[in-house]
C-alpha cells in the first residue's frame, strides 16, 4: 500500500510539474501579466499540499529552474535561481503543515497557505539580497515589497480562491480528505477540549 502510495505522489508531482511548465505560457506573453498573475506558484502549492512537502519542496525547487533551461523564461539568474528557492518554501511549508494540521479543513487549509506564502516570499527575498549581492547589485526593500507584495496582490487573491475551490472539489472525488465546514474544525477541537 504505501509502495503505491509513493509511485502515485510520484506520478502526481510530474504532473503538478508539467502543467507547472505550460501554465505561464497563458500568461508569460506578457510579462507583466505573468508577475502579477504568479502561475508557477499553484501547481506547487497543489502539490504540496496534496504529495507533502518532499515532493511539493522537490517540484518548487526543480521548476523555475527547469523551465528557464527548456523555455528560456524566466531569466536563469538570478530570477530563475532566486524563484526555485521561492517556490521550495512555498511547497515545502504549505506541505509540512497542512500535513502536520490536525483537522484537515479550510481553516488549516488557509493557515498553512498564508504562512507558506509569507515564508516563501522572505525566502526570495534573502535570495535576491545574496545572488544580487554575489553579482555586485543591490536589492532594495522597496524592490522586496513589489515584487513579493504589491506586484503579487492578483496573484495571491487567485490562489486564495482557487486552491480551496480545487481542495474541495478533489474532496468530492475523494482524491483528498477535506472537510468543507468551517464548523467541523472548530467543534472538533471542542469536543475534544481544546
Amino acid at each position: 500500500m504505501k509502495k503505491n502510495s509513493a509511485l502515485l505522489n510520484l506520478v502526481l508531482s510530474a504532473m503538478f510539474l508539467a502543467i507547472g511548465l505550460i501554465l505561464p505560457f497563458f500568461t508569460g506573453q506578457v510579462p507583466q501579466v505573468g508577475k502579477m498573475l504568479l502561475p508557477m506558484h499553484i501547481p506547487v502549492i497543489l502539490c504540496g499540499l496534496i504529495c507533502g512537502w518532499p515532493y511539493g519542496l522537490t517540484v518548487g525547487l526543480i521548476l523555475p529552474l527547469l523551465r528557464s533551461f527548456l523555455f528560456s523564461a524566466p531569466i536563469l539568474y538570478p530570477t530563475a535561481v532566486a524563484m526555485a528557492f521561492e517556490l521550495a518554501a512555498y511547497g515545502g511549508v504549505v506541505g509540512f503543515l497542512y500535513g502536520k494540521s490536525r483537522w484537515k479543513c479550510i481553516v488549516s487549509l488557509y493557515r498553512s497557505m498564508l504562512l507558506a506564502m509569507v515564508a516563501g516570499r522572505v525566502v526570495w527575498g534573502i535570495a535576491m539580497v545574496i545572488l544580487l549581492g554575489i553579482s555586485g547589485g543591490t536589492f532594495t526593500i522597496s524592490a522586496f515589497l513589489a515584487g513579493a507584495f504589491l506586484n503579487a496582490i492578483p496573484g495571491i487573491v487567485i490562489q486564495l480562491i482557487l486552491i480551496p475551490a480545487l481542495m474541495v472539489i478533489l474532496n468530492r472525488t475523494r482524491m483528498v480528505q477535506f472537510s468543507e465546514k468551517k464548523a467541523s474544525c472548530t467543534s472538533a477541537g471542542q469536543k475534544n477540549g481544546q
